[in-house]
């Protein structure tokens, strides 16, 4: 939805409902995005659509005429999509998927050919005069490329991939007058992490290797290339990821914005967090605390902060807890997506205070035109803090809603 008095179009991502074929998919934004509507919108306003759909979706959507069938059922009911996530490419969904996420990563032509094939299909459902996005993995899962060859190899080849995209962008635009841009999403044990990595691999890779192969390729000037990967290759600013890297949210906008990269999507996210405590007692509540958030679907890497501020960082919560009797830390963040609206949970908090920080710098500044709730872990939470899907989804849109349109 476009929000008002604001360049901000607000959505949820359709990632929370399971669904890998495009029937299974098409059926579950037919049950829930009109209650969702009808909750978080005013009569006669439009709603955007964060569009999840996985490689078989994609493939599927594109047989028969099930692209046209959804583009006019997404007009009879006020609705438009603006942005998509394409990290994810297989099952997201009551199987164990861990660091498959990452699967295929940016060094295989299949992750190329998934993401060019949701760019033709946004370019497809993309209302004229509306710029589009695609949040994408990171490169690459870290502890896969352990060594300093593999992990240079992995750079190299990721981004000669990613290159064919914005390649694909560029044609896309000639053709279709329609922008579009991929917005590469950090996170923690992404080989993009964090803001000093991602500033490091547009100067050491990305505008290097674009200058190489893009002049010949679509016919620009090599002077020009800086401004096309500017252009085509922004930034996904997911608040939970760069909250568990303790980074904060004014520091990473400017150094952003210092180096000329823009933010393309931000997705409003809020992670687990706890204080802890030196007595041995207190620690044991806080262990006991984070127990029924270890579940065998998602990765939920925890960043310690010690007491003499350096970081440790855990694979996923499992081996972070058995740590925690001897620990040094004095504060633990966990990669695990919480409602919004939750600040507190017993001996465990939330990362809301970054979210509110979010917004505030939004309410100064457009530092982008999307943003996106992405609460993705509704049917993995503790029993006793879930909510009716279609309840909670639109709970969080309008918390979003009304922080921004606030004075």
């Amino acid at each position: 939805m476009l929000l008002s008095q604001s360049p901000y179009h607000l959505t949820y991502c359709t990632n929370i409902h399971p669904g890998e074929t495009w029937d299974e998919v098409f059926a579950s934004l037919k049950k829930y995005l009109p209650e969702v509507k009808a909750k978080a919108t005013q009569p006669g306003q439009r709603m955007g659509v964060g569009l999840r759909l996985s490689h078989k979706a994609s493939e599927e959507i594109l047989e028969k005429d099930h692209l046209a069938t959804f583009q006019r059922w997404l007009e009879s009911q006020g609705m438009y999509v603006f942005t998509m996530n394409g990290f994810p490419y297989g099952g997201f969904h009551h199987q164990r998927v861990k660091d498959t996420v990452h699967q295929p990563d940016w060094t295989t032509l299949e992750r190329v050919n998934y993401t060019k094939r949701l760019f033709s299909i946004l370019a497809a459902l993309l209302p004229e005069g509306q710029t589009g996005g695609i949040s994408t993995s990171p490169l690459s899962y870290k502890l896969w490329l352990t060594k300093a060859a593999d992990r240079k190899q992995g750079f190299e080849l990721a981004t000669r991939n990613l290159l064919q995209v914005v390649e694909h962008l560029y044609q896309l635009e000639q053709e279709t007058g329609k922008f579009m841009h991929l917005d590469i999403e950090p996170e923690p044990d992404g080989l993009l992490e964090n803001t000093q990595e991602v500033l490091d691999y547009y100067q050491t890779y990305l505008y290097p290797f674009a200058k190489q192969v893009l002049p010949e390729r679509i016919g620009v000037d090599s002077g020009q290339v800086e401004a096309l990967i500017k252009k085509y290759v922004q930034i996904c600013y997911d608040v939970c990821h760069f909250a568990v890297e303790y980074e904060e949210p004014g520091q990473v906008f400017q150094a952003f914005e210092n180096a000329g990269i823009q933010i393309g999507k931000i997705q409003i996210s809020a992670a687990l967090k706890a204080d802890i405590p030196e007595e041995p007692i207190s620690r044991s509540k806080i262990h006991k605390e984070f127990l029924p958030f270890v579940e065998s679907t998602y990765l939920h890497q925890v960043i310690a902060r010690n007491q003499d501020g350096s970081l440790t960082n855990f694979s996923d919560l499992p081996e972070a807890l058995e740590s925690l009797e001897s620990s040094p830390a004095v504060e633990w963040r966990t990669h695990f997506h919480v409602p919004l609206f939750v600040e507190a949970y017993q001996w465990l908090k939330s990362t809301q205070a970054d979210i509110v920080k979010v917004v505030n710098l939004l309410k100064e500044k457009a530092y982008t035109e999307h943003l996106e709730v992405e609460t993705y872990t509704w049917e993995v939470l503790p029993e006793d803090i879930r909510l009716p899907l279609g309840e909670s989804i639109a709970r969080e849109l309008n918390w979003v809603k009304e922080r921004i349109e606030q004075e």
